[in-house]
């Protein structure tokens, strides 16, 4: 009986350190109080397991691993909504029971979380991308030393600078714990998706197949990662003044709309209601909506351009 609740604990540990959830066991009980401090409160567990009972928040939970934040999808939302309610709040206080200031805050503390996590996923893989044609030639020279694919990859998570070495030993530690290899980089290719990982990847399955001078290989991609990277650096440099010139003319007309608003409220305020300053603006008589409508065209008219000029300066190598 001890050996199947060991050999279960051991399974569960495994579950939980690739990112499964195997469920709580019976036989569980003693090591759930021995580990209470460390366990999440009953709210956020419960909370995770209607989530994941409903598969919702699963693209959250692979943003949030691609990141490499240690946060799960509930502590993630309730983040969101205190920034929400804490924003809104601000707004509150500065400019009063306003709708346009409180819609600004609800938007604000809406988006400005995805927008930071996405940008931190976007920093992330573009540091991994910019580091792995040095690990690809660091694991090359160590499987010409005689290192086996694993010790070498060992050897990046070792000499290799963040995120790059976090990853790799995450691979390592997977591979030593009992997972299949195509397994553990799968995984891989899913907390970083990249093209050259895929190629990278892809030159190690065959050459396990088929065989080959395995070192030789990588050193070639290796090469080959080096010199796309130099050259999406040339592109980003000729391409920068336009992209500042596409974030710049976006982002101008908001702020300077703000800027006015806050300046002279009842002046713009007429064009989304009709009211008297000192009346209730919150009702649905104080609505304007030939303003709303001229709102409603000059957002897509912004967004539909900083689209355009994202994708003409977007060059693939």
């Amino acid at each position: 009986m001890n050996f199947f609740r060991k050999a279960d604990t051991e399974k569960d540990r495994l579950g939980k350190f690739l990112g499964q959830d195997t469920g709580p066991d019976a036989d569980e009980l003693d090591d759930e109080k021995v580990n209470a401090k460390k366990a999440p409160s009953a709210l956020t567990q419960n909370l995770e397991e209607r989530l994941q009972e409903r598969n919702i928040g699963r693209g959250l939970a692979d943003q949030l691993s691609k990141a490499d934040l240690k946060w799960t999808v509930p502590e993630f939302w309730a983040a969101n909504v205190m920034a929400i309610m804490g924003i809104m709040l601000v707004m509150l206080i500065w400019k009063g029971l306003s709708p346009v200031w409180l819609g600004v805050g609800f938007l604000v503390g809406l988006m400005g979380p995805k927008i930071w996590l996405k940008m931190k996923i976007k920093a992330r893989i573009q540091a991994f991308n910019d580091q792995l044609g040095d690990a690809i030639t660091l694991m090359a020279n160590g499987l010409r030393a005689g290192y086996s694919l694993l010790q070498a990859m060992e050897s990046v998570g070792k000499e290799m600078p963040e995120p790059i070495c976090t990853e790799f030993r995450r691979v390592v530690q997977e591979i030593s714990l009992g997972v299949d290899q195509e397994r553990s980089f799968g995984n891989l290719l899913r907390r970083v998706p990249s093209g050259d990982l895929d190629l990278m990847i892809a030159a190690v399955a065959v050459q396990s197949e088929v065989g080959g001078n395995l070192a030789e290989i990588l050193e070639v991609i290796g090469e080959v990662i080096r010199e796309r990277v130099r050259i999406k650096g040339q592109i980003g440099v000729l391409t920068a003044q336009a992209q500042i010139s596409g974030i710049v003319i976006t982002l101008l007309p908001v702020l300077l709309g703000l800027l006015l608003f806050a300046m002279n409220e009842p002046y713009m305020g007429r064009l989304i209601y009709s009211c008297d300053p000192g009346e209730s603006m919150l009702t649905v008589e104080c609505s304007q909506p030939v303003g709303w409508v001229f709102f409603g065209i000059a957002a897509f008219g912004i967004s539909f351009g900083y689209f355009v000029m994202q994708k003409l300066t977007a060059i693939d190598v």
